[in-house]
């Protein structure tokens, strides 16, 4: 059996590392300034798909009208699964501010 090479290992961590690289160079090159900024982009993330959750949960109740009891719990269990990772976000992006103030003025 021949064996296979690390560099098909590489392959797969590489959006990883892509994605990873925006948010290192931010807080690399900008300091405390640069997680404040990427903690306003996080908050902005989890308002967004907070916004996008209720209106698809409008629109469907809108568009089909009233709906049975299962088809509204089923409903109502997408919304909330998305408002509990919005909030997440929104906190992570406010923990995330508060560090970069808290940096920005003790190191300043």
């Amino acid at each position: 059996m021949r064996r296979q090479s690390e560099t098909l290992l590489l392959v797969p961590l590489l959006p990883v590392f892509l994605l990873g690289m925006f948010p290192m160079l931010l807080i690399g090159l900008l300091g405390s300034f640069g997680l404040i900024i990427f903690g306003i982009l996080l908050v902005s993330v989890g308002l967004t798909l907070g916004l996008e959750a209720h209106g698809e949960f409008n629109q469907e109740i809108i568009v089909h009208g009233h709906a049975r009891g299962s088809e509204r719990a089923t409903q109502l269990s997408h919304l909330h699964a998305a408002m509990r990772s919005a909030i997440v976000l929104e906190i992570a992006g406010v923990v995330l501010v508060a560090a970069g103030i808290a940096g920005f003025c003790w190191f300043g």
